[in-house]
């Protein structure tokens, strides 16, 4: 909105060329979202602690967790409006790339939300019925990837992705374009939520890849330096940047309440949506593998489930005392804390290294 309002006003008035700079409305949509996020966080903490809009903690879960039975959940509606509303503020609302990522974040924010209603307030322990909220994502990754394939945002974004590590290298799926996308969008949403499990773990986690994806984007969207460092150059992709930081604000703002002993949860409401949006903002920048990398967390935990699940219905063996990795080592005896900070180690070192196939090529 801003963007719209003052740049128009920009002959009459030259210091409102301020408003056109991608780097000045990030840092402004970062603080808005830190703004809204800590004026928003308290009224929404405490609607749902009076519609009892609590967590219940699974009996087969660790038994440190059953102290956080009746803390308030879905709070991911912090983190859905302190990202969109600055994104709605400082970006440009006519960029397609705008466009396709709030409608991933709102997509997936409303699938997350029903999953949260159905357990807490209609009590269904289980929430949303799996199948219905894997076909939500399927479908999802069907209408995103068909509008990307079939109305692509920039005359050169076409079904291809790069391939870290390596120039003048490419994947190119042609019709397979659309498949791949539903697999990246499903699997990054779902490593996000799996993740999800100890307090300021997932937030914490996503603010580094948000804040790798905000310098991939901003060089993306720019030809001098997309040409310098050898990488595609889509032009109006820079505007995720803006969304970038807002989601790195947001993060800020609810880790402030979600940090242990947390607050409130994100639960499904924003770990759906934040997910989602890692993957819809990797594939339109075209570092889908990249994803891999900089969430390395979060495939470890993914990959924790998968091999858990596989192990005992073929060996009846766990191959960890629990899964997702994260209770396999609070079992071990970390404390909560001590692993929350040692995987978020682990997710700079991620995030170092994905910045570091910039010039590693």
């Amino acid at each position: 909105m801003f963007y719209h309002l003052f740049s128009s006003l920009v002959d009459s008035f030259s210091y409102f060329n301020l408003f056109r700079y991608i780097t000045f409305r990030t840092a402004a949509a970062t603080i808005t979202a830190l703004l809204v996020s800590l004026l928003l966080g308290p009224l929404i903490v405490k609607l749902l602690q009076k519609k009892t809009v609590t967590e219940k903690i699974r009996e087969e879960g660790p038994r440190s967790h059953y102290a956080k039975e009746g803390t308030p959940t879905m709070g991911g509606i912090i983190i859905l409006a302190s990202m969109i509303i600055p994104t709605l503020l400082w970006a440009d609302l006519s960029n397609r790339f705008v466009q396709m990522i709030i409608l991933v974040t709102v997509w997936l924010g409303i699938l997350g939300f029903m999953d949260d209603f159905m357990k807490a307030i209609l009590k269904k322990p289980k929430g949303m019925v799996g199948k219905y909220k894997l076909a939500g994502q399927i479908t999802l990754g069907i209408v995103f990837g068909g509008i990307l394939y079939f109305f692509p945002p920039t005359e050169n974004f076409n079904g291809y992705t790069e391939i870290p590590f390596f120039k003048d290298y490419i994947l190119n799926f042609g019709w397979l374009f659309i498949p791949f996308v539903i697999l990246v969008l499903t699997a990054s949403s779902n490593a996000v939520n799996l993740t999800d499990g100890l307090d300021g773990l997932a937030i914490g986690l996503c603010m580094m890849v948000f804040l790798t994806f905000a310098g991939f984007s901003y060089v993306t969207g720019r030809a001098d330096f997309s040409g310098y460092l050898d990488i595609s150059y889509l032009e109006g992709a820079g505007e995720l940047t803006i969304y970038c930081g807002a989601a790195i604000g947001a993060g800020l703002g609810f880790l402030w309440y979600n940090s242990h002993p947390a607050q409130v949860f994100m639960g499904d409401t924003g770990a759906l949506a934040l997910g989602g949006a890692l993957g819809a903002i990797a594939i339109m920048l075209k570092k889908e593998l990249l994803l891999v990398i900089v969430g390395g967390v979060f495939v470890a935990e993914a990959l924790s489930v998968i091999l858990q699940v596989a192990s005992y219905r073929l060996r009846g063996k766990r191959i960890f005392k629990m899964a997702p990795l994260h209770h396999h080592f609070e079992l071990s005896g970390w404390p909560e804390a001590k692993v929350v900070v040692r995987f978020w180690i682990l997710g700079a070192l991620c995030a170092l290294l994905t910045l570091s196939t910039l010039k590693i090529r």
